[in-house]
C-alpha cells in the first residue's frame, strides 16, 4: 500500500522521470487497457459513496486520470481501490434506471462460438488487405507511408475505447451511426438518470455525430503531447481494431440520396450550390434550400459525379467525408485492422465483432433498414453518367474495390 501511495505522489506532482518510467513500461505492463471492464486482482466489495451529480454528457478522463489508472493496477487487493472504480450507487435513482443499469462486474460473457464459415470470410478479408498492400499493382497517395507521417487531422475517424480496448475506424454511408451508438454505449460516455446509457437507439442523432462524445486519435496530441504518437501505436498494438465498408459505387449513390435529394441546408451551401453553378448553367442558383426545393433545382447524379471528377474540387478542399475514399478515411496499409465488416453482410458482421470483442451481452447492433440503397440499383443510377465518366470514377474509387474484395462492376463500366 505504502509503495502505492509513493506512485501516486510521483505522479501528482508531475514527476518527469515517473512519466518516462510509465512511456518505457507502457507495453510491457498492458497499461494501454487504461479502464477494463473487470479488475486486475478483485478484492471484497466495499461500498462506495455516491460521487456528485455529474452532468449528463460525456465524460472523458484527463491525463492526470490515465496515469491514475495506470498505477491503480499496482494496488494490492482488499485495499478498498479497486483499478476499475465501481459504478456509481444507483440506490436513489428512478426503479426504472436501476433495471436498465447492470454494473460492469456483473455482466457475464456469452461463449457460443463463433461459426467456422465467418472465422474464414474474416480470415480472407484480413489477408485480402495484406496482399492488396503488398500489390505493385495498387497504387494510391499515401499507400507506403508509415504510420508515423499520416498527418494528425487525418486521425479523426479512429475512435478509440479504452474500457474495452478497442479502436473503430467509422466511415459514413456504412451504418457508421449506428456504430457510433455502440461505442457511446461501451464507453459509457453517456448518462441518463445517473447511470451510463443502454439503448443505442435512445441515442439523439445529434450526439451520436457530436465530436465530443467520442476520443479520437487526433485528439491524442492535444492531451499527451510528444507522447501522443507512442500511445497511439501502443493502442494499434494491443486494441481490436474495426471497419465496416462496402460496395464503393453503392456508397458514393448513399451520400447523394442522402445529401441532395433530401433538404440539407449545411450541403446545399457547400456543395450543391457549386455544383449547380459549374454543371447545370445555374449562375445564381437560389439562395437557400429551401427555396431551392421549392422551385424544383437540386443537382443531379451525374453533376455529382462531375464534381467528383472535377480536379478543381480537391484543390479547393479535401473530399468531404461522405465520399471521400475509405483508404484515405482509415489508412489500411499503415493499420492491421482485426475485423473488416461489410454492409452487404452487416447482421452476421456485427453479431460476430460483438461476439469477438465479448460485449455481444451488453450490447446489440441495432438494425436499419431506413433509405437502404440497394447494389442492384447501380446500373438506373449510372444510366445519365457517360461511360467515360464511370471509368474515370472507378480509376478514382479502385483501391477500395480492390483492397475490400468488391468486383469490378463490368456492367457499368463496359456498357
Amino acid at each position: 500500500m505504502g509503495t502505492s501511495r509513493m506512485f501516486r505522489i510521483f505522479v501528482v506532482l508531475g514527476s518527469a522521470f515517473m512519466i518516462l518510467l510509465i512511456i518505457i513500461y507502457w507495453d510491457d505492463v498492458g497499461a494501454s487497457h487504461l479502464y477494463l471492464h473487470t479488475p486486475v486482482s478483485p478484492g471484497p466489495k466495499i461500498p462506495h459513496p455516491a460521487p456528485p451529480q455529474r452532468p449528463q454528457t460525456s465524460r472523458t478522463p484527463s491525463f492526470l486520470s490515465d496515469i491514475d489508472a495506470f498505477v491503480n493496477q499496482f494496488l494490492e487487493p482488499g485495499t478498498g481501490e479497486p483499478t476499475d472504480p465501481a459504478p456509481a450507487d444507483t440506490s436513489n435513482q428512478s426503479e426504472k434506471a436501476e433495471e436498465r443499469y447492470i454494473p460492469r462486474r456483473e455482466w457475464k460473457i456469452h461463449l457460443t462460438p463463433v461459426a467456422a464459415e465467418l472465422r474464414e470470410r474474416q480470415e480472407q478479408r484480413r489477408r485480402l488487405l495484406q496482399e492488396m498492400c503488398a500489390n505493385d499493382s495498387v497504387v494510391f497517395p499515401g499507400k507506403n507511408r508509415s504510420f508515423d507521417d499520416i498527418p494528425n487531422k487525418e486521425l479523426d475517424h479512429l475512435i478509440v475505447d479504452d474500457r474495452h480496448g478497442i479502436i473503430y475506424c467509422y466511415v459514413p454511408k456504412v451504418a457508421c451511426s449506428n456504430w457510433k451508438r455502440i461505442m457511446i454505449i461501451l464507453s459509457e460516455s453517456l448518462l441518463r438518470d445517473g447511470v451510463p446509457q443502454r439503448d443505442p437507439l435512445a441515442i439523439p442523432r445529434d450526439l451520436v455525430h457530436n465530436s465530443s462524445m467520442h476520443f479520437t486519435f487526433n485528439k491524442f496530441w492535444k492531451r499527451y503531447g510528444k507522447f501522443a504518437k507512442h500511445l497511439m501505436k501502443v493502442k494499434l498494438k494491443k486494441y481490436t481494431k474495426f471497419l465496416f465498408v462496402r460496395d464503393p459505387f453503392v456508397r458514393l449513390i448513399s451520400a447523394y440520396r442522402n445529401k441532395f435529394e433530401l433538404r440539407n441546408e449545411d450541403f446545399y451551401r457547400r456543395f450543391a450550390q457549386v455544383m449547380l453553378r459549374r454543371y447545370a448553367n445555374q449562375p445564381t442558383p437560389p439562395a437557400s434550400v429551401d427555396e431551392a426545393f421549392g422551385v424544383g433545382v437540386h443537382p443531379s447524379f451525374s453533376h455529382f459525379i462531375q464534381y467528383l471528377l472535377d480536379p478543381q474540387t480537391e484543390k479547393e478542399m479535401p473530399f468531404n467525408e461522405h465520399w471521400r475514399q475509405v483508404y484515405r478515411l482509415c489508412h489500411p496499409c499503415q493499420i492491421q485492422y482485426d475485423f473488416v465488416g461489410h454492409l452487404e453482410t452487416a447482421e452476421e458482421d456485427a453479431e460476430h465483432l460483438l461476439r469477438q470483442l465479448r460485449v455481444d451481452n451488453v450490447v446489440e447492433f441495432p438494425t436499419s433498414h431506413r433509405n437502404l440503397t440497394a447494389s442492384s440499383w447501380e446500373a438506373d443510377w449510372f444510366s445519365t453518367v457517360p461511360v467515360e465518366a464511370r471509368r474515370e470514377l472507378y480509376k478514382l474509387y479502385e483501391p477500395d474495390f480492390r483492397l475490400f474484395g468488391y468486383d469490378r462492376p463490368e456492367s457499368i463500366l463496359n456498357e
